[in-house]
């Protein structure tokens, strides 16, 4: 187990705080707070331009996001880097997109940083799978339609344990975070399990940012939507019958029916 030793009392304090999925005016007011008052801002990928234009401008910002096969710096090393200049004094913001405790590895800071005897405070954000979808007017709940969600990460560091048999049985929305590489599996293993391969689904680029780009089918036309318009992560995946509330809620960015769109081409 890493572990520094405190060579003083001075010891900081980190705090993990959700950004939210991207529009800026989503911070809560206690996560700007954190932003406008903490000695280093570590920040991830899915930070978005509008939240990182609220960094002051004397305040050093360093990122220490991961792409898929492209990390900038490993977990571990992020974990010392945390302990490290925590033991030296420093007040960190440690800003995640969405929320810290939402596949955002939090959890995994937080106890790294506990077994080092660091204050930690945890500053909830906006989750895209609840973000996104409303921005996209699709409510994840809705009385007759769907009365519970699935949040569920396609990413994982070695293979996904998914009990899809379980998933295609609920009957209530399923939410799929860092999906669209993965997207042949998911259908795959959805309809295998008993899914209907018509079942209602929508792709979400850019959720919540001004390029927001909403594309609504079925199940079986997931992969070829996203081919077909270029998708690119981050994206959301919805599977579940409120996402034929869409045309109806829709309120922000762009929305496409792609039904018949991609039925033609697949023909």
């Amino acid at each position: 187990m890493f572990k520094l030793v405190n060579e003083n009392n001075d010891v900081g304090k980190v705090s993990l705080v959700g950004s939210g999925p991207g529009d800026a005016d989503l911070l809560t007011i206690k996560a700007l707070r954190c932003i406008q008052t903490a000695d280093i801002i570590l920040y991830d990928r899915l930070v978005s331009e509008d939240v990182r234009a609220l960094f002051p401008s004397d305040t050093p910002a360093f990122y220490v996001g991961k792409a898929m096969g492209n990390h900038c710096i490993p977990q571990e090393k992020l974990n010392e880097l945390l302990v490290e200049k925590a033991l030296k004094g420093f007040s960190i913001c440690r800003l995640k997109g969405g929320d810290p405790f939402v596949f955002g590895r939090g959890g995994e800071e937080m106890l790294i940083l506990r077994e080092n005897g660091i204050e930690v405070e945890v500053i909830p954000g906006i989750t895209s799978g609840i973000g996104a979808a409303a921005y996209s007017g699709i409510p994840v709940t809705h009385r007759g339609i769907s009365q519970a969600c699935t949040f569920v990460t396609a990413h994982a560091e070695k293979e996904l344990m998914i009990d899809w048999k379980a998933l295609a049985a609920v009957n209530h929305t399923l939410v799929f975070y860092m999906g669209l590489s993965k997207l042949p599996v998911i259908t795959t293993q959805l309809t295998q399990h008993g899914l209907s391969a018509n079942t209602p689904a929508a792709l979400i680029e850019n959720g919540c940012r001004n390029e927001q780009r909403v594309f609504t089918g079925t199940l079986a036309e997931l992969e070829i939507m996203a081919k077909h318009n270029n998708l690119k992560s981050p994206s959301l995946i919805v599977v579940g019958q409120v996402v034929e509330l869409a045309e109806s809620l829709h309120w922000f960015g762009t929305l496409t029916s792609t039904q018949s769109q991609c039925t033609q081409l697949s023909a």
